[in-house]
């Protein structure tokens, strides 16, 4: 996916935190660390280095949400992270967003901190980010 289409499809999945811009996917991608996988209705961005594996972030098009999809790429970063040496992969969610934390506790992510107010939206109180962590399995067998 392009830099363009991954924004547009970042935008269509979020209103807060904002939405990512096409430059600001483009300036990831240049990194040799990160990595996208997923289509045109889903995706994810992570970056792995020193054997860990970061998701920046995942979007799924609100009109494919519930068939599965967030799972299936959540599931596809896991084995890009792995090919990649990542044997831990964690992340942060904004504490407000149920669908997105249960999607994780359902992958076997744990909390393993909290940051409270890292998030600024426009207009609202800032929103407490819950970082969440898994092991993820050796490649090796």
């Amino acid at each position: 996916m392009t830099p363009e289409a991954l924004a547009r499809l970042h935008a269509a999945a979020f209103t807060h935190p904002r939405p990512w811009a096409a430059r600001e996917f483009a300036a990831l991608l240049e990194s040799p660390h990160v990595f996208a996988v997923g289509d045109g209705r889903a995706f994810a961005l992570g970056r792995a280095i020193a054997g860990e594996a970061e998701l920046l972030t995942i979007a799924t098009d609100p009109a494919h949400r519930r068939h599965g999809l967030g799972r299936r790429t959540l599931d596809a970063f896991h084995a890009a992270a792995c090919e990649r040496g990542a044997t831990t992969a964690f992340l942060e969610v904004a504490a407000d967003n149920a669908a997105a934390r249960a999607l994780y506790a359902g992958a076997g992510y744990t909390q393993t901190g909290h940051r409270p107010g890292y998030y600024t939206p426009a207009d609202g109180p800032n929103i407490d980010a819950i970082v969440m962590a898994r092991a993820l399995p050796d490649p090796a067998g």
